[in-house]
């Protein structure tokens, strides 16, 4: 359903259907696609990283992003395109967080499912009964 809503990149109100941005930013936002995509398609860039693209396009990067976590620049046709670990800044082409991260997570949280149930048992032996 439409609403009224502030463009995430120039704060212009607009009717918002789908997407963050109004639709002159959005143009803007496809025409600068549309030179990244040009410029990775050539056959001697399609190694280039972000920082290289950015510096070959003057697109930001923050925008490069956005299109690979989108699958608008698809990572198994440009292999160093991806983007940083929200934890890390680990270059990475799906998810928020690289697997070091995401890992090093799931063993705290083990580690604190452990402590408690430890906890718990240690109070299960100091129950009395009269």
């Amino acid at each position: 359903m439409a609403e009224l809503a502030n463009c995430k990149s120039c704060g212009r109100l607009f009717v918002r259907v789908s997407s963050p941005y109004c639709p002159e930013c959005l143009k803007e936002q496809n025409k600068k696609f549309d030179v990244v995509y040009n410029y990775i398609r050539q056959q001697e860039h399609r190694m280039a990283s972000v920082p290289q693209v950015h510096d070959a396009t003057g697109v930001e990067t923050e925008l490069i992003y956005q299109w690979v976590r989108e699958g608008r620049l698809v990572t198994t046709m440009f292999p160093n395109l991806g983007y940083p670990c929200k934890s890390c800044g680990k270059v990475i082409n799906e998810g928020v967080l690289c697997d070091d991260c995401r890992n090093k997570i799931k063993g705290e949280l083990h580690r604190e499912d452990l402590e408690e149930e430890a906890r718990l048992n240690a109070n299960r032996r100091k129950t009395y009964h009269t």
